[in-house]
């Protein structure tokens, strides 16, 4: 079987979480022998971002977000909107993972939407990109995109429709493919994500979370990205080595910070 030469990036990946604290250097190592070379980590909550930070200068590999999920709400303060602010200016390549969660229960529409309007906002002001994490909410994130013309950005675990993924792509947005597509239950989703564009598609984990199919409760590690790649070329007529190149140069394009490193050859069977 003739080699692929990968380089790959895993676009979302929280390898900061206390999961990854036991084996997260030999993760990285074995991500490297892989050809997943950079990983984006994207911040949750205001007390994570110090030690995200920190983890992410222990490898040239790892690339911080910093951001405020729409999950942790009764961890938000407004003086995060400026610590954001401040810390995203000189250590992040986004502002992420930010959004709307209309799935949860008893969620509090006002109080994640004014959030999600102050940073946009920072994004804005600061120059960066946007990680955006979307559930059931698709139409509302659309309308304050309109309002709010950020540089781009990741729509993080794309589930919408293909009207909602045309906007998101003309607005400047790539859709993030993540374990859902290993699902073969996921036909509506697979359909969908064969027919998009691989010029706006990146690769994701969400590391710990998003199991992929036959996983079962298992610990999610960006090691995992290969076999998105796999049921992504399955589904699509490019071939691994054409949507693991494309797919990297989307990250390149949006994330200019990543360095550019001479592609490994690796046996992927």
């Amino acid at each position: 079987m003739r080699p692929l030469k990968m380089h790959l990036v895993d676009s979302h990946c929280h390898l900061d979480f206390e999961q990854f604290d036991e084996d997260r250097e030999a993760i990285l190592s074995h991500c490297k022998q892989l050809g997943i070379r950079q990983i984006i980590v994207p911040g949750v909550t205001a007390c994570s971002w110090s030690n995200l930070i920190s983890i992410c200068q222990t490898s040239d590999m790892l690339y911080p977000a910093l951001g405020l999920h729409p999950l942790f709400m009764d961890k938000h303060q407004p003086e995060h909107i400026v610590q954001l602010k401040k810390l995203a200016k000189d250590h992040a390549v986004a502002i992420g993972e930010i959004g709307l969660d209309f799935y949860i229960k008893d969620h509090d529409k006002t109080a994640q939407i004014h959030l999600l309007c102050e940073q946009l906002h920072t994004a804005i002001t600061i120059d960066l990109p946007v990680i955006l994490h979307v559930r059931k909410a698709h139409d509302q994130v659309i309308d304050l995109l309109k309002q709010f013309p950020v540089k781009g950005g990741i729509v993080h675990a794309f589930n919408g429709s293909l009207q909602q993924a045309q906007y998101y792509i003309k607005a400047g947005f790539f859709l993030g493919v993540g374990g859902a597509i290993t699902h073969i239950r996921a036909s509506r989703l697979r359909q969908l994500f064969s027919e998009l564009p691989l010029s706006s598609l990146v690769l994701e984990t969400d590391a710990p979370d998003m199991p992929l199919a036959g996983m079962k409760a298992q610990r999610n590690t960006p090691e995992n990205i290969l076999a998105i790649l796999t049921s992504l070329a399955e589904i699509r007529t490019e071939s691994k080595q054409e949507i693991a190149t494309a797919t990297t140069n989307n990250c390149r394009r949006l994330f200019p910070a990543l360095k550019l490193e001479r592609s490994i050859e690796i046996n992927h069977e």
